[in-house]
């Protein structure tokens, strides 16, 4: 108490957690600002470190690898897309309209930056760091599907990542420019008709 008013001292370790918290989330937005413009190659770990001005030696603690920062770049943009999905969510009555609506929004979102689409789905397709990508666009496609994703069988699960395995095969085309986003939509409607059809 300081002149008969309170004060509050926040604990060391909730001022280092914000600290660090802010240091990675600076260094995944210089990673994902490099890929924008240059792809996975252009992600140089000591260029992102210098960006996000951090010494390497920190960027290394916070990500072991170059993969390491690609996947938590992918996690990030991930989060954006969900909230918007949430924001406004798809008006179909077919579940599968639904899941298909949101496929379509995500590749229509990743394919304003393309240069950051390829080297993120690329890099994410041969690495061998684990990621949860896959496993998080399906529970999109779930929660859009059914309401809550806890509340899937094994095998509603089990399409719902089949369609999302589909739609990684589509995305990589249209970023080769071997199709567009509106070639791939009957392709996904057609897909997802059959795989949830019985939800």
């Amino acid at each position: 108490m300081r002149g008969g008013i309170a004060v509050t001292v926040q604990p060391a370790a909730g001022v280092r957690a914000r600290g660090q918290n802010q240091r990675r989330k600076r260094i995944v937005q210089a990673a994902a600002a490099l890929a924008s413009r240059g792809g996975v190659e252009a992600m140089q770990m000591r260029t992102v470190a210098e960006r996000a001005g951090v010494a390497l030696g920190t960027l290394y603690r916070y990500f072991p690898s170059k993969m390491d920062l690609v996947v938590a770049v992918v996690a990030d943009e991930l989060d954006l897309f969900e909230t918007s999905v949430e924001r406004r969510p798809p008006k179909a009555r077919r579940p599968a309209r639904r899941a298909v609506d949101v496929l379509i929004r995500a590749t229509r979102t990743l394919m304003r930056e393309p240069e950051l689409a390829d080297a993120l789905i690329r890099a994410l397709i041969l690495a061998d760091t684990e990621t949860d990508f896959g496993d998080r666009v399906t529970r999109m496609l779930l929660r859009v599907a059914i309401g809550d994703p806890d509340a899937a069988t094994a095998q509603q699960t089990a399409l719902a990542g089949a369609l999302t395995s589909v739609w990684v095969m589509e995305l990589l085309e249209v970023l080769k420019g071997h199709t567009t986003v509106d070639q791939i939509q009957p392709r996904l409607e057609t897909a997802a008709d059959r795989l949830l059809e019985d939800f």
